[in-house]
């Protein structure tokens, strides 16, 4: 089985070098990586690092300690580690107190391999079964809203979610694309009262101003031309619940109007009707734009600015909080491999060089990066390779060297013509990331040393430092 992808993750304590070199061989042959320990303080010491094994097998009786420490090690790391627990001494009690610790099964030496086999089998069913449900209730609540972090200012932001949660005013989100505004807003609706009523998103710059107004408001059957049928429109639709306005900025100046007109009143008139509608919704608006600035320049108006900015919220870029790159990293690993059925861990140079990344795209680039990883890597490690990936060749009309036609010149040099392409794509790399090298390299799938190394290669620069 060289080269294919694990089956499960299996850590196997046990003090019996014998039975311990039968369970490395059976297990692996049957496709699992297999770790092995002799007692429970190597099992303990193996069980606290990351990420958690699928399954444990170990024995009830070790000279340095019992079975049920493990097994509790193991349930208290992660609660989708399934346990298989073995002993030579049959003992009832014992036994009932492994499955009351969480043991899937309970095994007496001397047991066949075939239903050991069995038994892990369906552990690792459960262990899937179990790591899904989680996933799952997650989504639901709103505990993977992606709202991950150790830095102070991620710890604030939740701290100022938890309070704000509650409260009928509106909240105004800032940040730059891909820093997770809607993932803010979602968690202030999953967090408050209004939980179990609707959550309604609209992107405020996606249609046309008539269409908008129709979406936000509704209309009366032949308001316009193709309205042939009354529509509530989203306000309504959100009712008792929570309207999130995303990329608010993007308004137009006439629906701003409307818009704060529905805020004050908290009514809202359909596209010709004359009857106006009471509505109970909490908005949450978010903008990758500096509003203040929009305001200046008479684009945004000030009335609506300050009706929303009642409680505001800024997300940082992922580049202003790098110690949050790792954490973000594995729970995005944990997302996608659940979803894609695969058990991988990033390697810890790959960490490194996920700290190392400016993320213009911030956390939705890390996402990117991480999904496509998932999806590609051979496994059981994420590498440097699987997450940088390979850039796809040039597509015509780039303006990069096409292959000649006709004949080669004689003589031909390889080299020189070779080395053209290189410059003018490590050029164009550079353009195309605004001169600054360190994305231009992020662009090509290098390393920032060895971009700078090719650069000055060719006279280019690169002895230099990006600022």
């Amino acid at each position: 089985m060289a080269g294919d992808e694990p089956k499960g993750r299996i850590l196997v304590s046990d003090d019996e070098p014998g039975l311990r070199e039968m369970l490395r061989v059976l297990l692996r042959r049957r496709g699992y990586d297999v770790t092995l320990v002799d007692g429970v303080r190597a099992a303990l010491a193996h069980l606290g690092a990351d990420p958690p094994y699928d399954a444990v097998v170990t024995d009830l009786r070790m000279p340095d300690g019992s079975g049920l420490e493990v097994l509790e090690a193991a349930r208290e790391k992660s609660e989708s580690t399934q346990v298989i627990v073995i002993t030579a001494f049959a003992a009832t009690d014992r036994a009932v107190e492994a499955m009351r610790l969480g043991a899937y099964d309970f095994l007496e030496k001397p047991f066949k391999n075939d239903v050991l086999l069995a038994t892990l089998e369906k552990a690792l069913e459960k262990h899937d079964i179990v790591r899904e449900n989680r996933a799952l209730r997650d989504h639901l609540t709103g505990k993977d809203s992606g709202l991950i972090g150790v830095s102070d200012v991620m710890q604030e932001l939740r701290r100022l979610i938890a309070r704000a949660a509650d409260a009928p005013t509106s909240v105004l989100i800032t940040g730059e694309s891909g820093t997770g505004k809607e993932l803010v807003a979602r968690a202030l609706h999953t967090q408050s009262s209004r939980r179990e009523r609707a959550f309604v998103t609209i992107n405020c710059g996606a249609l046309p101003e008539q269409l908008m107004e129709s979406e936000l408001f509704g209309h009366e059957k032949g308001a316009f031309t193709g309205a042939a049928a009354k529509k509530d429109g989203l306000f309504r639709a959100a009712e008792g619940g929570t309207l999130f306005l995303d990329e608010v900025g993007e308004l137009p100046l006439p629906l701003q109007v409307k818009l704060l007109r529905a805020l004050q009143e908290r009514k809202v008139r359909p596209v010709g009707s004359e009857r106006e509608h009471p509505v109970d919704v909490r908005v949450v608006a978010a903008t990758n734009r500096d509003l203040e600035a929009e305001v200046r320049e008479g684009r945004f108006r000030e009335d609506l600015y300050y009706r929303l900015n009642v409680i505001r919220m800024t997300l940082p870029p992922l580049r202003d909080r790098p110690e949050d790159v790792r954490p973000l990293a594995e729970h995005l690993l944990h997302k996608h491999a659940t979803f894609q059925r695969r058990s991988l861990r990033l390697g810890d140079e790959a960490l490194r060089w996920l700290a190392a990344q400016p993320f213009p795209g911030n956390v939705r680039e890390l996402e990117n990066l991480v999904e496509r990883a998932v999806a590609l890597a051979p496994g059981p490690e994420i590498d440097v390779e699987d997450l940088a990936g390979r850039r796809p060749p040039p597509t015509p009309g780039t303006g990069l060297p096409r292959p000649l036609d006709g004949p080669l010149p004689d003589p031909f040099d390889l080299d020189a013509h070779l080395a053209e392409i290189e410059k003018r794509i490590l050029l164009q790399a550079l353009e195309q990331r605004g001169g600054v090298r360190k994305h231009a390299a992020k662009l090509l799938g290098m390393t920032f040393r060895s971009f700078r190394y090719r650069l000055a290669k060719y006279g280019l620069g690169g002895d230099e430092e990006d600022e």
